[in-house]
């Protein structure tokens, strides 16, 4: 199913044993944008698991230029968006909780140059 795909995805990508396979993955603009629209999904499991795949996308320190301009263009949008996503987990499930925290403090800061 798309679910234990995307969940299988998401499990392989933070597999160190996979760590060029997932650096190749989070350059593409293609796999970002197909899981942004993933994140839309009508089933919360799949919205859910596509969450976990997006947030390796957010926390990549090493953005490659095109994934960062994506991320910047539609950042107003994600952050409106992910303030609501999934709330009923959200109040139940305090990882989630922390990890959409993360990710939304993390869509805050992109485009923030270091001051100095």
């Amino acid at each position: 199913t798309k679910r234990q795909s995307l969940k299988l995805l998401g499990e392989l990508l933070l597999d160190r044993s996979y760590f060029g396979i997932m650096t190749r993955f989070i350059a593409s603009v293609q796999h970002l944008k197909a899981v942004m629209i993933l994140l839309r999904d009508p089933s919360a499991s799949i919205a859910y698991e596509a969450f976990h795949v997006f947030k390796i996308f957010v926390a990549n320190p090493r953005k490659e230029q095109p994934v960062l301009d994506i991320l910047l263009r539609n950042k107003s949008r994600l952050l409106a968006f992910l303030a609501d996503f999934l709330a009923a987990r959200e109040a139940q499930d305090e990882s989630f909780r922390e990890e959409k925290g993360f990710l939304l403090e993390e869509i805050r800061k992109l485009g923030e140059t270091l001051s100095g």
